[in-house]
């Protein structure tokens, strides 16, 4: 449903004699080189969310001139992914300038927006609210693998085109929520990349500015040693109890964590699976404050940290109950996050990689015995990765309202023909 005063066109059709589009078309499909060539072609993962990626483009060489005519993105240019599994299938991205370096891609879809029917702007804004509401895989074809949609299919689609003026409003306030968020995902990625940097320093050179020493790992302070990781605390294999004995996993009672639930931040405040009282009883409980190592399967290497009082974890996880009169837990999880590879590459090679209780327990770690210096490090690592969780859930925030806000201004629930955007406002 939508408003009385809106109109509806054909996206492959016309309005006042004028077409919505000026062209769509396939692209160009040249023998991609080696990086850092002269041009950039686009592919899917060009893509995503609206707009544009160029770090993640192929690169291509001796291109003729009359492919650079045809196929060098122009302003306004909407890339569409038509042929791909349904986790890509509708996304977009749109060019905010001209280029004379990006050529349009294979296995994406051109569409160039006629300015005198329908904005570039609010015409991405459409095919994001399409995909939001599932529309492009209500038309796709599907294969084995991969889904597709022909071109016949996406020019009979029926577009909801409101007045100039109302295209303009909406796509302001959509533009602002997008960039909002493009913005806190910048923030997040310097974040990230600040922690990534601090973890070395910290655990090559520590707080204390003191000489280094050379190690099989590498350089570490001179006060630290190298110590196997079971003088860490005890080290406990995780179990499953029988999923037979309903028993064991009602009522929902405490936390039974797999690898699954590791690596969203490095405290497990939730796992996706429970067990009963009964069930905690079959398993090996932990702690608070346990520190959890996926040792076996594709995600060996993941690290985390428990905050329920009890817990378990399944037996693909083996978990460190740290001495906290030698230890500090916090440090150790992030230490053992720093050296995740040492153990991910001493797993035996087979199609599931398995490291055990035993081979884990003798592998060697650098180590300080300075109480106060775990503790600094942990909390300075931590002070930032609460920073990075923090703009995480904002940027989730905008999305939700992003989303909400899509739906509401595409179906004129939310009105916005009374709204004025001055150009002072919109500057």
């Amino acid at each position: 449903m939508i408003p009385d005063s809106w109109n509806v066109v054909k996206l492959g059709g016309e309005l006042n004699g004028y077409n919505v589009l000026l062209d769509i078309r396939n692209g160009y499909t040249g023998q991609q080189s080696k990086p850092k060539a002269t041009f950039k072609v686009s592919r899917i993962e060009t893509i995503g969310g609206g707009f544009i990626d160029e770090d993640r483009v192929q690169y291509i060489d001796n291109v003729p001139p009359a492919i650079l005519d045809k196929y060098l993105l122009k302003k306004g240019d909407i890339l569409f992914s038509h042929i791909n599994s349904d986790i890509h299938l509708g996304k977009t991205g749109i060019a905010l300038k001209d280029y004379d370096d990006l050529l349009h891609g294979m296995n994406l879809l051109l569409f160039r927006a006629n300015e005198e029917v329908i904005e570039s702007d609010f015409l991405n804004f459409i095919f994001i609210f399409f995909r939001q509401k599932g529309i492009f895989i209500s038309i796709c074809s599907r294969a084995v693998n991969q889904s597709s949609i022909n071109q016949a299919k996406l020019k009979n689609l029926d577009i909801p085109l409101p007045p100039k003026f109302e295209r303009r409003n909406i796509s302001h306030i959509l533009s602002t929520f997008k960039c909002a968020i493009e913005k806190q995902q910048q923030i997040i990625d310097i974040s990230l990349a600040l922690k990534k940097s601090l973890l070395h320093q910290l655990f090559t050179q520590g707080t204390k500015g003191e000489k280094l020493k050379e190690t099989e790992l590498g350089v570490i302070p001179e006060s630290w040693r190298m110590i196997k990781i079971i003088e860490l605390g005890e080290i406990v294999t995780g179990t499953t109890p029988k999923t037979s004995v309903p028993e064991y996993y009602i009522p929902a009672e405490f936390d039974f964590i797999a690898p699954a639930d590791l690596g969203k931040s490095c405290k497990v405040y939730k796992a996706q699976k429970t067990i009963s009282k009964k069930g905690l009883r079959v398993s090996r409980e932990l702690p608070k404050n346990t520190v959890l190592c996926v040792c076996i399967g594709s995600t060996i290497g993941k690290v985390g940290l428990t905050t329920k009082e009890k817990s378990a974890t399944n037996q693909q996880i083996n978990s460190i109950i740290c001495d906290e009169t030698k230890t500090y837990p916090l440090f150790v999880y992030y230490l053992l996050h720093f050296y995740n590879k040492l153990w991910a590459e001493a797993a035996t090679p087979s199609p599931v990689p398995i490291l055990s209780k035993g081979s884990f327990s003798k592998l060697e770690i650098p180590f300080t015995d300075d109480l106060k210096e775990q503790i600094e490090i942990a909390k300075t690592l931590y002070f930032l990765e609460s920073k990075v969780e923090l703009l995480e859930k904002k940027k989730r925030v905008y999305e939700s309202l992003f989303k909400t806000l899509l739906n509401e201004l595409m179906t004129g629930q939310l009105p916005v023909h009374s709204i004025d955007f001055s150009s002072k406002n919109n500057n």
